[in-house]
């Protein structure tokens, strides 16, 4: 049998090109050659496969380098402005010169922040003995911070701590195989700019970092009382009727200020009984001066001189007696000069005044009302100074001592004021356990008021500390307190590690430094600024 000639087909696999005939033996035989067919076909199939898989292995290998990966767990992290860097395969910042590269890691995990450095030659591992590295921290101010590196295991690691903020311009100076490789970037975070017309609109207060005298203090409660010492109770010491009142509550009264009219037949007595004195007075007087010279010229006997001197004497007594009672009820001589010529009305009015300058804090009067003598019808407080009644707990007896410097304040007024602790009770109450302190202020704009709470601040002790800020300007920026220092119109945020607190100022004992210009008042502004930028914390 004569066989025919095959036609041939072919079937493109990638890039191989198998050709295959098409037979028309007999059965077996064209099975046997489909078979062959189909081997080399399987084994092209794996030659292709093999060799997309290896293109795909090398193609991986260089994005291993290039590509950025996320950080690991716990790892700190900042957000920069426009900050597209390219990362390495630990995270890291990656720098680029040829076929050298340096991947740049800050590293707090467990550790205050280090910087931690991984190096490559054509995105391979090298060892980091190789390379000598050293990177510069500008920071705002002009300050710069110098990083050398040592080795450690696979990585370079920073030989100090990085102190925060991180926020600077980056040097990076690395020496390979004889070649000096050189990169800057910035790495800027917690900063905010604004223009002065900003700045003063926004009532921001700069003030400058230095030394400031702290007291250690013990926080006690009181209370602002009337000074008892400058108190007075106005009581008439006589009956009448009430025909004038010319002070109510609140108003200032002037020493001598009649402050009430009282219409008063005892008055009108006592007036009436001097007026008779007087007379008899003069009258005894005249009659001892008339006795005494008919006694020196021998015309009167002695005895009728020596009656009208005992007269003369007894009638003084009583004129003396009836001025007393006067006096007494607060005439003065002025008044008593003016009774001899008194008449009607006038012997009944009963002028009452106020004994010294201060306000009226009581009155229990009207007109037509009939008061007793001893009716408390006004008090009168001089509020120039008030006490400070401060209450003691048993357990600080011990560190409190009549003569203390002591500051009290209202923070619901803002008020503050100093003074001395000028009284210590010697009994400790059963119900309450405490004694009673006082302390005397000054209060000459009466902005003090009795009966307001306040705290009493006793000084133990008082040192100078080399930095402190005020207390308005600390804020908390993630979880860490804070303060924001100015460099022209940037504004910075600065951590600091802060010791004592006296209420007016803290103590900085780390983090800032004496001459630096703070944010005093209003900071908040700047905090609230930043929180609406919504920044992160990433490397």
């Amino acid at each position: 049998m004569k066989r025919s000639a095959p036609n041939k087909k072919k079937v493109m696999m990638g890039s191989l090109c198998l050709t295959y005939p098409t037979l028309s033996y007999g059965n077996n035989t064209m099975k046997n050659v489909i078979i062959r067919y189909k081997k080399k076909l399987a084994i092209g199939i794996v030659i292709l496969m093999g060799s997309i898989l290896a293109f795909i292995i090398l193609r991986m290998e260089k994005i291993t380098v290039e590509e950025p990966h996320e950080h690991a767990a716990g790892e700190h992290e900042h957000e920069h402005e426009n900050d597209n860097h390219a990362k390495g395969p630990h995270g890291g910042r990656l720098l680029s010169e040829g076929r050298f590269q340096v991947e740049i890691i800050m590293h707090e995990q467990g550790t205050p922040p280090l910087f931690w450095v991984h190096v490559y030659d054509k995105g391979k591992v090298i060892d980091p003995d190789m390379v000598k590295l050293t990177i510069e921290l500008h920071r705002l101010g002009g300050k710069v911070d110098v990083i050398n590196f040592k080795s450690e295991s696979d990585h370079l690691c920073s030989d100090r701590i990085i102190e925060e903020p991180h926020s600077f311009d980056v040097a990076v100076v690395a020496e390979y195989n004889g070649h000096v490789h050189r990169w800057e970037y910035s790495q800027i975070e917690g900063r905010i700019e604004l223009t002065p017309e900003a700045i003063q609109s926004a009532g921001i207060v700069v003030e400058t970092a230095g030394s400031v005298p702290m007291k250690s203090v013990l926080e006690l409660p009181g209370e602002i009382e009337l000074n008892a010492d400058k108190v007075v109770h106005v009581v008439p010491r006589v009956s009448g009727v009430v025909t004038e009142v010319n002070k109510n509550l609140g108003d200032t009264v002037s020493h001598g200020e009649v402050i009430a009219v009282l219409d008063s037949r005892e008055v009108a007595e006592l007036k009436s009984g001097y007026m008779a004195s007087v007379k008899r007075a003069e009258l005894a007087r005249a009659t001892f001066e008339r006795k005494e010279r008919l006694w020196k010229q021998k015309i009167s006997s002695e005895r009728d001189y020596l009656v009208s001197r005992q007269a003369l004497a007894e009638e003084e007594i009583n004129l003396q007696t009836a001025t007393q009672k006067l006096l007494a009820l607060g005439f003065s001589q002025t008044d008593l000069d003016s009774i001899p010529e008194m008449t009607g009305r006038g012997l009944t009015r009963y002028e009452l005044k106020a004994q010294f300058d201060g306000i009226v804090i009581k009155k229990e009067i009207a007109v037509g009302e009939a008061i007793k003598a001893d009716a408390d019808i006004y008090a009168i407080a001089d509020l120039r100074t008030v006490w400070v009644g401060v209450t003691v707990y048993a357990k600080d007896l011990s560190v409190v001592r009549v003569g203390q410097n002591v500051t009290a304040r209202s923070k619901i007024l803002g008020l503050e004021a100093n003074g001395t602790l000028t009284y210590l009770g010697p009994l400790v109450g059963e119900q309450t356990r405490t004694a009673q302190g006082r302390v005397v202020i000054q209060n000459p704009e009466g902005r003090w008021r009795p009966g307001l709470f306040v705290t009493v601040e006793i000084v133990q002790e008082e040192v100078t500390v080399p930095v402190a800020v005020s207390v308005d300007a600390i804020q908390t920026f993630r979880d860490v307190s804070v303060v924001f220092v100015q460099y022209d119109n940037v504004f910075e945020v600065r951590p600091l590690e802060l010791g004592r607190n006296d209420g007016r100022w803290v103590e900085v004992v780390r983090g800032l430094s004496p001459g630096e210009r703070y944010v005093a008042r209003n900071s908040f502004i700047l905090k609230a600024d930043l929180g609406k930028a919504g920044a992160t914390h990433e490397h």
